[in-house]
């Protein structure tokens, strides 16, 4: 049940964007962040139904290669960029699906996968709209990247880790909350905007969720 609905979920998105893209609701770019944001909370599904980093892992695995079958071919035109094909963006996704799967749900500890995940669906996603919309200010250190789409970076890593402490780590009291939140926000931001072409696809989930699990150890 748990791969019927895992694949069920994802294909209804890219469905779903397809037909956002042929009715012309969103152009291509808009389409590819739909997909972005909506397929990340697949990890909310695994959750669910899985218990074993390898039951976990292997809805992320099939999909690095249809994915990648995808950027070759144009299979899934929703998901890729058009005839340039500037990234393998949607391949990294699914790998960092892939290794947190493997990775949090050994260690019984899938919430920590949970933020990274949700952090580069939510929060980079949503700054390459805004960004792409409001950006009128160069990063300092990525001229091809916008204050305004980093700080919507920040902004989405700062609540994303509020929740998961809040939620999961009943112990804590607020002020280390919202230390961790502001120091896991800074980091995946500053990640972000220095990574390039689509690379922050594995490298913001897997940083944001690694610091925050040695931060979390720490304070044990």
């Amino acid at each position: 049940m748990g791969y019927i609905v895992s694949f069920g979920f994802v294909f209804l998105i890219i469905g779903i964007s397809t037909l956002f893209e042929k009715l012309n609701i969103l152009n291509v770019e808009g389409t590819r962040k739909f997909i972005h944001i909506g397929v990340c909370n697949w990890w909310f599904i695994a959750m669910y139904y899985f218990d074993k980093p390898i039951a976990a892992s292997i809805v992320p695995a099939c999909f690095i290669f249809i994915n990648y079958l995808s950027y070759k071919k144009n299979v899934f035109s929703a998901m890729e960029r058009g005839e340039g094909k500037e990234d393998l963006g949607t391949v990294y996704y699914s790998i960092s699906l892939f290794i947190l799967a493997l990775w949090t749900f050994y260690i019984h500890m899938p919430y920590i996968g949970l933020l990274g995940i949700l952090i580069m669906g939510y929060g980079d996603g949503f700054a390459a709209l805004v960004g792409k919309k409001f950006g009128k200010h160069p990063f300092p250190l990525n001229k091809e990247k916008s204050n305004e789409g980093s700080l919507t970076v920040l902004a989405v890593a700062f609540i994303i880790t509020f929740l998961v402490i809040t939620y999961y780590y009943k112990d804590i009291n607020m002020l280390n909350t919202l230390l961790i939140s502001l120091i896991i926000s800074i980091i995946s931001t500053i990640v972000e905007a220095i990574t390039p072409n689509g690379f922050d696809n594995l490298s913001l989930p897997l940083t944001s969720s690694v610091v925050f699990y040695l931060i979390m150890q720490g304070i044990k």
